[in-house]
């Protein structure tokens, strides 16, 4: 009935508004039959027990998606909803830690009417949760790749402010006792500590990841340790082994004991800011010791499941979080798989070997099946999977627990006025920075992280159908080979297995050819408009809006050219450099054609400030931020922020944006001006290179096109160009290396449509 009521609520953001009165309907005649049922199930004879199960399974499902809906409803009448467009003062209270990004800070607030989104650009100062802050500036309408994410926590409208400032007033009420909780144990993480070792030991134990430095932040994603930023089950545990410890050496009696660590991980879960992953771990503990309590220890399998019935009448749509996803994925690997590896580890029972050998066993099993248990989450999420997250993570394993424990007693003296924790902190700080040391080494390197897609659900329950059969069975070789007695695959078990995976393909291949009799449907068309000696570059992806990078000189007609595409809008427009042959296209759009965001590397002179005349959102991106539409994601390769930061160079070409684009397994290295013999690139073979600089002489072409190995080369050029460009020697170099090349000069406008199953190539013929 649990596993009916979580897909009931899980199904219940799919379901349309028009279809309520037929989920409440299915509910109350599922209800009633289960009811009828079980009422006569005494004297029902030959109906088979399965029966029974299906229909309770049935009507508990429609009940999670009937109080699934009617928690949604609530969720969403308390979004802030004003007038699009028009300017407003919003007064409200932080809900969570703010996100920065490549000098942009967005911080979701609960105003009087309702939760809303403000974004405005840096330096802002700390803004702690529950302080009030005051906004000005424009009510939006969110770009799509940040709607849905906002969704999630109820908010339909993002302020886009100009101006911000925090006020000495705190929000009343219990939540204030837990806020001047989280304000002291955050004082007390800064005392005896480094800046950075202090936003470290915040990130980790109270999930406050906002001060981390960028650079350090990206060496845990690559290197597979960010799951140490964002509080999980790891830090829950934790903190219950510390909290029984410390209580049983003050003399407490264990049911007393218990109660107090149930209502620690109480207190715990908002001060960390309740996210998804937090709220899993906090339910399953709370669920465990209840249990205990109460003389009748539960599977382990009734928690997980509690925990997801739990989060999701929260919050239905934290499906749709990637935390939430990896956090159940992780407990479930760690569940089917840590126990034995920890045996193997240990070469017999977990009875035998010393204390320290079993506790490294005990890690060591849990970090492998986790990282194996995430993998095509990660996968289908990211299009990457982190290499280096095994050896990174058993690295680092040691210094966490003693990490964790020394900021939590920091976190529990800071409380108490005068105490001194200086000792405690600078050795969580040492050890802080021994983590992050960690993750620099096994981050920073190229192979840390492969690019490898899951695309579909289909792929995923394929995936996951493979890792469990292939584990199964050489875990049970192996326990064979070692004299283990573990739990042998049965034969059952092993054909649904089996089953599962055969319908995983299938879905995958379903996905894959659906709406295609014969070629693919395509769900990317990008194309490299001919808009004479210049760039402009759209990518319109099926399931978002489109996004242009660049927009050809002043007087080409862009609008023309976009209206040919079918185009009306733009989520994005970018800018890779301030030159006339890639802005003014651009700057001619502005208060023509709706533009959600004007995005650029380096600021020019007018475009930033025409853009804030047109009510076009502008913001500065740089190596390591990325743009997301639909399924297509823009990554920024090129420049750095610190080479961003500093004046101008003679040559600006040497700064432009470069960006890779992806779109499931499909790539494009768009190089704008930035030619390969000034610009250090190495992102991997892709499958279209746009050529620098208008094809113009370039020494770092022929070892790029070595590293890259583009089935296709396009030239965006114009005819008749007096600076000769494409250059005889790119073309000769493009040649020798026998990559097909087309040039907007001859062939008009080049499109590229990419589909799951590959991609085409057609032209403008002139």
């Amino acid at each position: 009935m649990l596993a009916g009521a979580v897909a009931g609520l899980a199904l219940s953001p799919l379901v349309p508004p028009p279809g309520s009165h037929a989920i409440l309907g299915l509910l109350v005649a599922s209800l009633v039959s289960g009811l009828a049922l079980a009422a006569t199930a005494p004297r029902a004879r030959g109906v088979p027990r399965g029966t029974w199960i299906a229909l309770a399974a049935l009507a508990a499902m429609a009940a999670g998606a009937g109080l699934g809906e009617l928690r949604l409803r609530a969720i969403d009448r308390g979004a802030f909803a004003g007038p699009v467009g028009n300017q407003a003062t919003a007064r409200g209270y932080v809900m969570a830690v703010p996100r920065r990004s490549n000098g942009d800070v967005t911080v979701r607030i609960q105003t009087a009417g309702g939760r809303l989104a403000v974004e405005v650009r840096e330096p802002v100062p700390d803004l702690p949760i529950g302080r009030e802050v005051v906004a000005g500036g424009t009510v939006e309408r969110p770009p799509p790749w940040e709607a849905a994410y906002l969704q999630r926590f109820g908010i339909r409208e993002v302020l886009a402010a100009d101006r911000l400032r925090l006020t000495a007033r705190t929000r009343g009420g219990a939540i204030a006792i837990v806020d001047r909780i989280r304000d002291r144990a955050e004082a007390a993480l800064g005392r005896g500590t480094p800046p950075q070792e202090e936003a470290l030991l915040r990130g980790f134990l109270l999930g406050e990841d906002d001060r981390i430095d960028p650079a350090t932040t990206d060496d845990f994603k690559r290197s597979g340790l960010a799951h140490l930023l964002a509080v999980s089950g790891d830090t829950v545990m934790l903190l219950a082994l510390l909290a029984v410890a410390l209580l049983a050496l003050l003399g407490v009696p264990l049911r007393l004991r218990l109660l107090c660590v149930l209502a620690l991980i109480g207190l715990y879960v908002p001060l960390t800011g309740a996210g998804p992953s937090i709220q899993r771990a906090g339910i399953m503990a709370a669920t465990g010791i209840v249990a205990l309590l109460a003389g009748r220890p539960r599977s382990r399998w009734y928690a997980v499941l509690f925990a997801a019935l739990a989060t999701l009448a929260l919050n239905p749509r934290a499906t749709g979080d990637v935390g939430w996803q990896l956090s159940f994925a992780a407990v479930i690997g760690i569940l089917l798989w840590a126990s034995r590896l920890r045996d193997l580890l240990m070469a017999g029972p977990a009875g035998r070997g010393s204390g320290m050998r079993r506790l490294l066993a005990e890690g060591a099993g849990v970090t492998i099946s986790a990282t194996l248990a995430t993998a095509p989450l990660m996968a289908s999420a990211f299009d990457a999977v982190s290499i280096a997250s095994l050896p990174a993570n058993l690295l680092a394993l040691p210094a966490v627990a003693p990490m964790m424990w020394l900021g939590m007693l920091a976190c529990i003296a800071g409380q108490v006025p005068g105490v001194p924790v200086e000792p405690l902190t600078a050795l969580a700080g040492l050890l802080a920075a021994y983590v992050a040391q960690v993750a620099h080494w096994l981050g920073s390197p190229g192979w840390a992280r492969i690019e490898i897609g899951a695309d579909g659900a289909g792929s995923v329950a394929a995936a996951y159908a493979a890792m469990a059969l292939g584990a199964s069975v050489a875990l049970g070789w192996a326990s064979r080979r070692r004299g283990l007695r573990g739990a042998p695959a049965q034969r059952g078990v092993v054909l649904a297995g089996v089953a599962i995976a055969l319908l995983g393909i299938a879905l995958g291949r379903a996905e894959a050819g659906a709406d295609r009799p014969g070629a693919a449907t395509p769900g990317l068309r990008i194309t490299v408009l001919d808009v004479g000696q210049g760039d402009s570059i759209l990518l319109d992806p099926v399931d978002g809006e489109p996004v242009l990078v660049d927009g050809g000189p002043y007087g080409d007609d862009l609008r023309d050219h976009l209206q040919h595409q079918g185009v009306s809008e733009l989520a994005a427009a970018i800018v890779t450099h301030d030159q006339s042959d890639h802005v003014g296209g651009i700057e001619e759009l502005l208060g023509v054609v709706p533009i959600h965001r004007l995005l650029y590397a380096r600021r020019g002179p007018d475009f930033p400030r025409d853009a804030r005349a047109a009510g076009v959102r502008a913001s500065p991106i740089a190596e390591g931020s990325e743009v997301d539409s639909g399924g297509l994601r823009l990554e920024a390769l090129w420049p750095p922020r610190a080479a961003v930061d500093r004046p101008e160079p003679a040559d600006p070409n040497t700064t432009a944006l470069v960006l890779l684009a992806r779109w499931h397994r499909f790539s494009m290295l768009l190089t704008a001006d930035a030619e390969a013999e000034a610009v250090p690139l190495d992102p991997g073979p892709v499958d279209v290179l746009k050529v620098a600089h208008h094809g113009s002489d370039d020494a770092g072409l022929g070892p790029l096109l070595d590293r890259t190995a583009p089935s296709l080369a396009v030239i965006s050029v114009g005819a008749d160009n007096p600076y000769g460009h494409p250059t005889p020697g790119t073309l000769s170099t493009l040649a020798e290396r026998r990559v097909p090349t087309l040039r907007t000069d001859q062939a008009g406008d080049v499109t590229i449509d990419v589909a799951e199953s590959g991609w085409t190539v057609e032209t403008g013929g002139g």
